[in-house]
């Protein structure tokens, strides 16, 4: 007895020590840049000789290094003395100028491991690996943008001031094009392309596999309509200007050029009577001889595959999707055996699915069905690689997918002759992957709901598996951390809705909890994964003042399928999203847990957008935070919002429907609206509209205002999460 005693006691004082040596979680601990660093894994890039380039930033900055890592051994190498590179780094400025404080990750790395490009100070420098030296190839007070080394490593394209460039070595650069200005840009996307067509990257130039030629797209922004940022000073404000198409309005003028790299000749891409609103990728085949060009109408509901020729410029239809509602973009289409065949995924059966295709554009055959939906592993909806690696040697093509919530994208392979596909990544959790260019090995970020992200080597086969960088479980340990409990809570028709829960470690008996609803929303953005959350910190502060955290996905936001997602088509926010959302939040009231009377929702982007849609179209919410919202789609861009709600004049009930400053009047709760006056995403004449709306209602709320802020408010991250911590204990 005494014993058992001895050790109870043990046991208490061992909880207590562990207690008294958590640390809590602040809104410091959310700015923590050491805590991101450490929850990451390292980049890296595959060379072609299969071993792979790894940058770790879980090591102190000064630190920082290229590796080289040995896939057949595990070995990690470094490349270079980080110190040595940038002490030369620092002989190549000019006075005044400084190098990089630490060694960071370059723009490219060649895939021989020769060279690394980076961009500084608004130039260009090359950092030679096995030498270590740094050769700056610009000195201009122009910006250069959008560098892309060329095939042999031996030339860089660039652009500056709106015209395209070549630095090839031995010459120096040269200009390939003269006509770019204010409105018209060579090798650089307007807003609307690279926010909503390229993903976020200034992907306009593509070299040909030999080096000689390079594509390009030429975008001309005259006859789209200029939005305006005022700053505060001088006394008469300075003035942002940005060309945005609206809804409705005209899009940029988009061709495709070809321009040989020796001579500087041009050949412009005929596309015949096709006459695409949208040019929205650019392949070049094998042989170098020709480019696979994909286009899209207005309503984006067709999209021709064409075959240029690279000589004549003359263009070739090879494959057409249509749809009744829209069409997603994909990055799946792989040319094979030098181009006689290709990879192409297609969404036609409501689930996207891969097919193999003839050059001619005749159907070989399908090699996936539904319900096993391709999505990428990157997290980056707008662009949707899901094809990682193909090995033609042996037959296999390697993609990931989804196949059921929560989603968690993993890996798989097909044969080319069809087939069951196989899954390769081991069960649970979500599997970021990427493969050597032979297809034998594969680097994996897998993490999960409770588990931080570790990068794992295995054989493509998924075997020999083999840990790179362990999870930083210590930040769990260190901070007690309570990790998100999946569930699915059953819409009005039974349909199960992915959700996740946080709430407080300690609950009296019988106790309620004010309940924080988190939503995005948007077709096909799902927020509920087994990944590892970014926004997990801000859960548990909030746990610490005593609220739970619910997120939940709507059926069109799963992205488990296509036909969940067109839900949604042509009522966008109007239709299913609000009554799965409501039917969410009173599940949760049902629950013993819950205080019914202090529930309260808020969201970022589109997801501030279903804030005031459900603050105004239901009665459920207490309080509301609505972050950057498009209050009117009127506002909002053509590609994204004519994609969801067609034109404006084509449907203007859905616009009325989906905009929630239609509905101020309707606002039940207290409302925070929070938004940065240059915003050039969601433009801050939307929170101008609502707060018009409401004070014409004489509906009292808050609002918090952040001057020259862009969409992400990353200047002032902590004061935005200090203000919405304040307004839920004030309000919630």
């Amino acid at each position: 007895m005494r014993l058992r005693t001895w050790k109870f006691s043990l046991l208490l004082a061992c909880a207590a020590a562990l207690a008294m040596a958590q640390e809590r979680v602040s809104l410091d601990t959310l700015l923590d840049r050491g805590i991101a660093d450490s929850t990451g894994t390292p980049g890296y890039t595959w060379l072609a000789d299969g071993t792979a380039i790894l940058y770790d930033r879980r090591v102190p900055a000064a630190q920082r290094t290229l590796e080289r890592l040995d896939p057949a051994s595990g070995q990690r190498t470094p490349l270079l003395d980080p110190r040595l590179a940038l002490e030369g780094w620092a002989k190549v400025l000019s006075e005044g100028e400084k190098a990089p404080p630490s060694l960071p990750w370059p723009a490219e790395i060649h895939p021989s491991g020769r060279v690394a490009l980076y961009e500084h100070l608004g130039d260009l420098f090359l950092l030679d690996l096995p030498a270590g030296t740094v050769r700056r190839l610009t000195a201009t007070p122009a910006q250069e943008s959008n560098p892309r080394l060329a095939p042999d490593g031996r030339a860089v394209s660039f652009v500056r001031g709106n015209d395209l460039y070549v630095w090839v070595e031995g010459e120096g650069e040269r200009r390939l094009t003269h006509d770019g200005g204010d409105t018209v840009r060579n090798g650089s996307l307007s807003w609307v392309y690279w926010e909503e067509i390229f993903g976020r990257e200034d992907l306009a130039t593509w070299w040909a596999p030999d080096g000689t030629a390079i594509a390009f797209l030429q975008t001309d922004e005259g006859g789209v309509s200029e939005s305006f940022f005022p700053e505060f000073e001088p006394a008469t404000p300075k003035v942002i200007r940005q060309r945005y198409p609206k809804a409705g309005e005209p899009n940029p003028a988009v061709r495709l050029g070809i321009v040989e790299v020796a001579s500087g000749a041009m050949t412009w891409v005929k596309v015949g009577d096709l006459a695409p609103e949208y040019l929205v990728r650019v392949t070049w085949l094998p042989d170098g001889r020709r480019l696979a060009v994909q286009t899209l109408d207005r309503a984006q509901r067709n999209l021709h595959l064409l075959l240029v020729d690279r000589s004549s410029g003359r263009a070739r239809a090879v494959l057409h999707e249509s749809s009744s509602t829209n069409l997603d973009l994909h990055d799946d289409l792989r040319f094979l055996a030098g181009g006689t065949r290709f990879l192409w995924t297609s969404e036609r059966s409501g689930h996207a699915c891969l097919y193999l295709y003839g050059e001619d554009g005749v159907l070989l055959r399908q090699l996936t069905e539904g319900p096993l939906h391709l999505r990428p592993s990157s997290g980056v909806a707008a662009v949707r690689g899901a094809v990682v690696g193909v090995d033609e040697a042996a037959g296999w093509v390697y993609f990931t997918a989804v196949a059921g919530a929560p989603f968690a994208p993993a890996l798989y392979r097909v044969s080319l002759t069809g087939g069951q596909p196989q899954r390769l990544s081991p069960p649970g959790g979500t599997h970021r992957v990427s493969l050597d260019p032979s297809a034998t090995w594969v680097l994996d970020q897998a993490s999960s709901l409770s588990e931080p992200p570790s990068l794992v080597l295995t054989r493509a086969d998924g075997s020999n598996s083999r840990v790179i960088t362990p999870p930083y479980r210590e930040l769990l340990t260190r901070f007690g951390l309570l990790t998100p409990t999946f569930l699915t809570i059953p819409a009005e028709d039974g349909f199960p809705l992915p959700a996740t829960v946080v709430r407080p470690a300690k609950l009296g008996r019988g106790a309620r909890l004010p309940v924080i609803v988190y939503v995005y929303g948007g077709p096909s953005a799902p927020q509920v994964r087994d990944a590892w959350g970014r926004d997990l910190l801000w859960a548990n502060l909030l746990a610490l003042h005593g609220f739970a955290v619910v997120t939940v996905d709507n059926r069109s936001a799963t992205g488990l399928s296509k036909t969940l997602e067109d839900t949604s088509y042509l009522k966008l926010m109007s239709a299913r999203e609000v009554s799965d959302l409501q039917a969410a939040v009173r599940w949760l009231k049902a629950q013993g847990w819950v205080d019914p009377a202090r529930v309260g929702v808020w969201g970022w982007s589109g997801g501030g957008t279903f804030t005031l849609q459900l603050m105004t179209h239901t009665r459920e919410f207490k309080a509301g935070v609505a972050v950057a919202a498009v209050t009117d789609f009127r506002y909002y861009d053509t590609v994204w919002t004519e994609r969801l709600l067609g034109r404006p004049e084509d449907n203007p009930e859905g616009y009325r429907a989906g905009s929630p400053a239609n509905f101020a009047r309707d606002l039940h709760g207290r409302l925070l609206l929070i938004h940065g006056t240059y915003d050039d995403n969601v433009h801050p004449q939307n929170a101008w509209r609502m707060a018009w709306e409401l004070q014409k209602a004489g509906i009292p709320f808050d609002m918090m205002i952040y001057p020259l802020e862009q969409h992400g408010l990353r200047g002032a991250t902590r004061h935005v999460y200090q203000t919405m911590l304040e307004f839920w204990k004030r309000w919630l």
